[in-house]
């Protein structure tokens, strides 16, 4: 298998793959001790039968450029096909605002298939190619130079069976007429949305169990200084403080560095210098918080009058729909939109899309008493009341 280091072998490996209807992509990165992922190695692979039409890319190398393949990114002729593709979608938009397009994502498209929900790339390796994979070396430290030939042999498998897999998903899709629900999930993937940490929204991510609205402005405003800070220094969040020591902050609000030092759960690192200043700082901004500004909890389904017969009928409805289909409940629907759409409200996804074909007219029917579920054997059917 070739390494690839310079841009020149990166640019003719790409112009290659422009010629095929797709390309299998797979990233290795570190993120323990940054903010922004640390990539280290990219593979990819054109239409084969083994490794010699696949490559791996250093992009540790010096000099090297990673343009040839984002243009191939951008080229809408070849599909792009990766596994989970989340992570390595957020490093390709943080570091050159580019998503593949077309995508194809062979866990997303297994879960349409039938496969069950988030399933691994093991798994589909098993099940479709009936290969097994070695996964010695998936936790080794891959910004190390040079990669043994272990790292290699495992990194490259990992794009190689992917071929497989997808040109059997493909298929799958294709035959049951469900690409449109793939392209609907995968929509999230390629929105910047997906990847944008705007640090006034980090406290919606600070769990607690106060609802009060100035509790809830000094947790805003001490989450946002802590994302700035590990954005700016692409350190870990958890490295300027954890998440029990923020909501620590926010109860007891220090209003001076004595105050700041009894603090249990604050790191020794945090209590003096930057972030100590920011600590205090973001605390008192949040304790002026104006009424009008200060954030609120989503409580909308928090008194939801459920009707708990209706809720069991559309869990039934739910499991039969599913069955029927092959597609995983919970890719569906989770028990707390049943009891949403038990409810009245209307406003879930499982109303929406593909999974409003699949389940959501019925349950509305449901909800409206225009359909009755009946035992057929060991199956539950549906009978229209009109």
């Amino acid at each position: 298998m070739d390494t690839i280091t310079t841009t020149k072998k990166l640019s003719e490996f790409c112009e290659k793959a422009a010629q095929h209807d797709y390309v299998t992509v797979d990233t290795e990165f570190l993120r323990e001790r940054t903010y922004y992922s640390k990539l280290c190695l990219i593979q990819l692979a054109m239409p084969g039968a083994d490794d010699s039409t696949a490559c791996l890319v250093d992009p540790l190398a010096s000099g090297i450029s990673l343009e040839p393949l984002y243009d191939l990114f951008r080229d809408t002729s070849v599909v792009k096909v990766f596994h989970a593709a989340r992570q390595d979608l957020e490093i390709f938009y943080v570091d050159a605002q580019v998503f593949p397009e077309p995508l194809f994502d062979t866990q997303v498209a297994a879960m349409v298939c039938g496969f069950g929900e988030q399933v691994g790339y093991e798994t589909l390796v098993r099940k479709i190619a009936k290969k097994p994979l070695d996964k010695t070396s998936r936790f080794t430290d891959w910004s190390r130079r040079p990669l043994t030939e272990a790292q290699k042999t495992y990194a490259i498998a990992d794009v190689t069976h992917l071929r497989e897999v997808y040109e059997f998903l493909a298929d799958k899709l294709e035959e049951t007429g469900r690409s449109r629900w793939l392209k609907e999930e995968l929509a999230v993937l390629t929105s910047p949305e997906t990847y944008i940490v705007a640090p006034t929204e980090a406290w919606r991510r600070v769990k607690t169990r106060t609802t009060s609205p100035r509790f809830l402005a000094v947790v805003r405003e001490l989450a946002a200084f802590r994302e700035r800070y590990a954005q700016d220094r692409n350190i870990p969040r958890n490295r300027v403080f954890k998440d029990d020591a923020l909501v620590e902050l926010a109860s007891n609000k220090p209003k001076n560095a004595e105050e700041l030092g009894r603090a249990r759960l604050l790191l020794r690192e945090a209590r003096r210098g930057d972030i100590a200043d920011g600590i205090l700082e973001a605390v008192a901004s949040g304790v002026a918080c104006p009424p009008e500004e200060m954030p609120a909890p989503d409580r909308s389904r928090d008194k939801l009058q459920v009707n708990p017969a209706l809720a069991d009928l559309l869990r039934v409805l739910l499991k039969a729909k599913t069955e029927s289909a092959g597609v995983a409940a919970k890719l569906i629907a989770p028990a707390a939109d049943l009891d949403a759409i038990a409810a009245g409200i209307r406003d879930v996804p499982a109303l929406k899309g593909w999974r409003k074909e699949v389940f959501g007219e019925d349950a509305l029917l449901l909800c409206e008493g225009k359909i009755a579920l009946y035992a057929d054997g060991s199956t539950v059917q549906v009978a229209s009341l009109d």
